[in-house]
């Protein structure tokens, strides 16, 4: 086994849509590389929200570099101005980028992590360390050695709990079979599951709202479907959003569309209810209470956001924020409560950084608990990273965010339209603050003032903090 430092390659953890960026970097600066990734297909987490519309159009969801990659292989990209769903972001974009000649021998399918560490080091032992290669062991036992390691695994695979407290509530674990996580095919693949049945969704963020919506659609179609939104918070307004106001228009109209469901009757709110307990009926339903209240439904969907898992580095030296777990040093830039995705600033390889040098973790996984990410903002930490990694520090700590003053410039979107236009826009009167950074870029603009958790939550028994429901991505895309 060859363990000389310079020899060896930069592994990248997952094959999602930053992995793969980084992929592509790695490739453009001739570093060698290798992408390990647990699903048998790229973009596995990805595909599994396929029937979803993005609210960003193709222009913001693809990575330069990678682009430049696919358009030299024949590759004719889709039109910038359309919103892209998930399944076509993988079918037209993420897919063929992985069958690239370039990258597809470095990416090794089925190949899951299970722990990052120093070849023949804990994290106790410092002489040395800097020049000793990661030992990365994959569940087969199969060990492989780095140079660098790119941890771009994303969170999907760990979800937030119904528990308002950050931890299950009573009973959760006992009635998994009626839980489904963030974004069910609620129209497609799911619908059985919630045809005809009393539905409850837990949460208040996009994917909370994407729900809602294809659930409402459902129950004009299937006599006997029923809808009921709880959320922790006293108003419903943080789960709105901008509406009109947003830079985002096609998230904007999200949460007009539920507003609209909520006051027509057609989805029933139920505001100040921190899931508290979940019990079994004997007619095979579930009682959701928040101690005081009970709702009895037929099926859950727990929108409550994700929550990274750094298991697999706990042998590494990180340092990491201990509210967001992030790092310390980006931990200000995203708290949710003092940020909304407009104010997040643009932020590269030092804001990543951990006292274990070589690692990092990318993509959405760097935000922790936050929600703010999104996707262009990983592919330019992407750029960074990798710019470090080659030593060309100068262009590493050049991070920009190039986007409109106001934000994501696309159109007066309409239910089942996934075209943008100027009209209705964002690239007029701004909306929101869009002063640049002192790092030279911008974020991007909700077109709602403060953080995400500036709508105050209802005390129940002791004081709660921010939970599950922040964890949601108002801004992911």
């Amino acid at each position: 086994m060859n363990d000389r430092l310079e020899d060896l390659p930069v592994v990248v953890i997952g094959a999602g849509p930053v992995g793969l960026a980084a992929a592509a970097h790695l490739h453009q600066r001739g570093l060698p590389f290798t992408v390990l990734e647990a699903a048998d297909s790229p973009a596995a987490a990805v595909a599994q929200w396929g029937h979803v519309r993005l609210f960003s159009p193709w222009r913001y969801n693809v990575d330069q570099t990678a682009a430049a990659l696919l358009r030299d292989a024949g590759w004719v990209g889709p039109d910038p101005e359309v919103l892209p769903t998930g399944g076509d972001l993988v079918a037209d974009y993420l897919r063929p980028l992985a069958d690239l000649p370039a990258l597809k021998p470095n990416i090794r399918y089925r190949a899951r992590v299970v722990a990052v560490t120093r070849l023949g080091l804990d994290r106790l032992r410092t002489t040395g360390r800097d020049t000793t290669p990661f030992l990365i062991r994959l569940a087969s036992g199969k060990d492989v050695l780095a140079r660098a390691v790119i941890d771009a695994s994303g969170t999907w695979q760990t979800p937030n709990v119904l528990g308002a407290a950050g931890i299950p509530a009573h009973g959760e674990t006992t009635v998994t079979d009626v839980i489904s996580h963030a974004l069910p095919d609620v129209l497609g693949a799911h619908r059985d599951q919630f045809a005809g049945k009393r539905a409850l969704v837990v949460g208040a963020g996009h994917s909370a709202a994407n729900t809602l919506l294809a659930l409402a659609e459902l129950a004009e179609q299937a006599p006997g479907t029923t809808v009921s939104w709880a959320i922790r918070a006293a108003s419903p307004a943080r789960a709105y959003g901008g509406e009109t106001a947003d830079a985002l228009p096609a998230r904007g109209a999200l949460g007009t569309r539920l507003r609209e469901h909520v006051e027509a009757g057609r989805i029933e709110l139920i505001t100040g209810f921190p899931v508290q307990q979940l019990a079994p009926t004997p007619e095979g339903a579930v009682a959701v209470s928040d101690g005081t209240r009970t709702i009895v439904v037929d099926r859950i969907v727990s929108a409550t956001g994700f929550r990274p898992d750094h298991s697999i580095a706990s042998e590494l030296r990180l340092d990491l924020d201990p509210i967001m777990g992030s790092t310390r040093a980006l931990a200000p830039l995203i708290d949710p409560n003092q940020h909304s995705c407009g104010t997040v600033p643009p932020h590269g390889v030092d804001e990543l950084s951990h006292p274990e040098p070589g690692f990092y973790a990318i993509g959405v996984k760097s935000y922790g608990r936050a929600p703010t990410f999104l996707m262009a903002t990983g592919y330019e930490q992407a750029r960074s990273v990798v710019a470090a990694l080659a030593g060309d520090w100068t262009v590493a700590r050049d991070v920009q965010l190039d986007l409109p003053e106001t934000g994501v410039c696309n159109s007066n979107p309409i239910l089942n339209d996934n075209t943008t236009t100027s009209d209705g826009g964002c690239c007029g009167t701004p909306t929101a603050d869009t002063t640049p950074t002192s790092r030279g870029g911008r974020g991007l603009a909700t077109g709602i003032s403060g953080g995400v958790l500036a709508a105050s939550l209802p005390l129940v028994g002791a004081s709660t903090s921010p939970g599950s429901e922040s964890a949601n991505g108002c801004c992911a895309s």
